[in-house]
């Protein structure tokens, strides 16, 4: 049975995360060129509205790992700020662990962390240990569930050893540990990540992707991951909730993207010798991809790639054949121009 939360009182089953209509429109103000337009912006100004978010809605049950993905301004850190309550909405509901987010109340504050990717919470002159303590102290951790939990993390994020350093001397992959740490020391029930991966190198990310996946297991830890990474999004995500100028269109599981949005797969065949008759020959199978003398790469829809294969390895001295599924970045990329 799953939990419910009113203002942080366990009862009857219900999302632990509930947005219903969100909606946040900032208002920007034209001002014409020159001096006769800053004169006439004195008493008249041009206000436009734009629509950052537009009726958001869904519900996130408790321990999911939910990836929101979106282009650029799509509308993904607006919606994370507002459940967190940096932003008060322009209209519309949520409700997070029972309380609504833009109150503030202390009692929801303790029981969640944001953690935005270029964004700092640790002190950049002092070492990270200290930005650390002081974390705890403002949360009323014991010393000795500190020194136990800090020990933990840093031990599976591999920067036991840099406590000590600077935090304007650590790497990029390093700092985004440590901030992790500090997001993760009074254990929240809600964790909004905003790009936690963003320029880190690939060890980094799989570091971090690893220490996400146990900590969410381990934890039961409700997590909403934005993310341009899709590696992230396919290791760490069974759910995914797609935005695109602050409207979803798409909610469900990762793998209903791939059978919704790519109705193809892709085939590489190794031959001795290329067809008979060039590409062309080929072409009644499939959309030609790459065509060498001994390698063929074809775009086939899903319903004839048995069908296909078998034709090819009749007609063909094949070597090796390969079947792939499309790329989610592939996929994600044609979402977004749609």
């Amino acid at each position: 049975m799953s939990t419910q939360f009113v203002n942080g009182t366990l009862g009857a089953s219900s999302p632990v995360i509930e947005v219903q209509g969100l909606c946040k429109n900032y208002i920007t103000h034209k001002k014409q060129p020159g001096l006769g337009g800053a004169i006439k912006g004195l008493f008249h100004r041009e206000k436009e509205i734009s629509a950052a978010v537009q009726d958001v809605s869904f519900n996130v049950e408790e321990g999911e790992f939910v990836g929101f993905l979106g282009p650029n301004g799509a509308g993904k850190t607006t919606t994370l700020k507002m459940l967190a309550g940096l932003l008060y909405p322009t209209k519309g509901e949520a409700r997070v662990l029972g309380y609504v987010p833009w109150e503030r109340q202390d009692g929801y504050r303790r029981q969640f962390a944001l953690l935005l990717g270029q964004k700092n919470q640790l002190w950049w002159d002092l070492p990270a240990r200290e930005s650390l303590e002081l974390n705890a102290r403002i949360y009323d951790i014991p010393q000795e569930k500190f020194l136990r939990s800090l020990d933990e993390m840093t031990a599976l994020l591999g920067v036991r050893e840099k406590l000590n350093v600077m935090v304007r001397e650590l790497s990029l992959g390093e700092r985004m540990k440590l901030e992790l740490i500090a997001a993760l020391l009074h254990e929240p029930k809600i964790l909004f990540l905003d790009e936690p991966t963003i320029g880190l190198d690939v060890v980094s990310q799989k570091t971090v992707r690893e220490f996400l996946r146990e900590h969410n297991t381990k934890r039961r830890t409700t997590i909403l991951l934005t993310s341009h990474y899709m590696a992230d999004i396919q290791e760490l995500c069974e759910r995914v909730i797609i935005i695109d100028r602050g409207v979803i269109f798409f909610d469900g599981k990762l793998s209903a993207v791939i059978d919704r949005f790519a109705d193809f797969k892709l085939i590489t065949i190794q031959t001795d010798r290329a067809p008979s008759g060039g590409a062309g020959a080929v072409a009644k199978y499939g959309e030609v991809l790459e065509y060498r003398e001994t390698l063929l790469k074809l775009k086939v829809k899903r319903d004839r790639v048995i069908p296909v294969c078998k034709a090819l390895l009749d007609e063909l001295p094949i070597k090796d054949i390969d079947i792939q599924e499309v790329p989610i970045e592939d996929i994600i990329r044609r979402i977004y121009s749609r």
